[in-house]
């Protein structure tokens, strides 16, 4: 069998040196292609059927495929994300003079059932005066207050960067969808002569992974961002879609969504609006019921579960190289390596049992 590499010693490591470039000069490129892939591997099968009903016309489906994700999936949350980042440049500009002045515990935290006192009191002895909200800010998240409202600002100015990034996603999208079977026909290819035993098996696994890791985690956690927000906009929340968008997010970790419409139903019954939490709660408990016990396991197919740990690491990790879309290049990246690790078990098996039965 002939090797994938170039024989030569010099050639190979002119194929070296060129790939070193490539990932050198493309850096850059690495966050909106990642993002593309990640949207393509996930809405493949869909994507198969829109093109079985173009007549297996690749440029009109994909364009059609770009224009359903631009329409359903990217317009609404840039839209969302921007009205939260202002309603969260409120919160922190309250921060900010709350560490400069002090600030006393609201009294809707005082009118907490069963804890309101208790948390009034640790207010108090460890909030109230100057700079003691700053100091806890900075525990949690390891910077100043002044620094995350610059930051804010900051990324709220950087609409031309933003929106380029986006342009940049949506064309590698395009090119996924067009030539996407010809491309996995090369990668087959490339990929049976590096692992001409367990490709075959590991090509099947890795995509069905990351589909079902992506549709499981995004899907569903965006689902319930949108249904609770709506649901704090109507019980008179104030900032619904930044508490929807934090919600959205939370719900990609396992008990992230209860916990979030957990301490809003609380605020709203500390305020005094009793019935609205009330309803809140009840609300969020019957959706994440419905959620969990028919829409989940429709959604989440696929060989590969990721447990809790691996997804917190994933989620973790990923934000913090590379942002937004780390949130699911985290986790997918995880769920690749559970996948490669149950191969390599699979194949440890069949080889005992073929020993076994010689």
């Amino acid at each position: 069998m002939s090797t994938v590499l170039p024989e030569n010693s010099i050639a190979r490591w002119l194929l070296v040196f060129v790939l070193i470039a490539a990932i050198y000069f493309f850096s850059g490129f690495v966050v909106p292609v990642l993002a593309a892939l990640i949207i393509g591997f996930a809405s493949w099968p869909l994507y198969e059927r829109l093109l079985n009903q173009c007549h297996r016309n690749n440029v009109m489906a994909a364009t059609i495929a770009l224009l359903i994700i631009l329409t359903v999936l990217v317009i609404p949350i840039a839209l969302a994300f921007s009205y939260a980042i202002e309603e969260i440049k409120i919160w922190v500009e309250w921060l900010v003079i709350a560490n400069r002045e002090g600030a006393a515990a609201p009294e809707w935290i005082g009118a907490l059932p069963g804890v309101g006192e208790w948390l009034t009191h640790y207010w108090n002895e460890n909030l109230a005066n100057p700079h003691d909200l700053g100091e806890l800010v900075q525990l949690f998240s390891g910077e100043h207050i002044g620094n995350i409202y610059r930051w804010l600002l900051a990324l709220s100015g950087k609409a031309f960067g933003l929106i380029l990034t986006l342009l940049f996603m949506l064309i590698t999208l395009f090119f996924i969808y067009k030539d996407g079977l010809r491309l996995i026909a090369q990668v087959d290819k490339v990929g049976d002569r590096i692992l001409p035993i367990h490709w075959q098996r590991f090509s099947r696994v890795v995509p069905a992974t990351v589909s079902s890791t992506v549709t499981g985690m995004g899907l569903i956690a965006l689902g319930e961002g949108v249904v609770l927000g709506v649901a704090y906009a109507i019980a008179g929340v104030p900032s619904p879609v930044a508490l929807g968008v934090l919600t959205g997010f939370l719900a990609l970790v396992p008990g992230g969504a209860p916990l979030a419409f957990t301490m809003v139903s609380l605020y709203l019954v500390g305020s005094g609006d009793t019935v609205a939490g009330i309803g809140l709660f009840i609300w969020g408990s019957v959706e994440l019921f419905i959620v969990d016990k028919t829409l989940r396991p429709r959604l989440v197919g696929g060989p590969i579960k990721l447990p809790f740990l691996p997804t917190f690491f994933g989620l973790i990790g990923g934000v913090k190289t590379m942002g937004f879309v780390g949130l699911f290049v985290g986790p997918v990246l995880m769920a690749i390596l559970i996948a490669i690790w149950k191969e390599w078990l699979h194949h440890i098996d069949n080889s005992s049992r073929s020993e076994e039965d010689l």
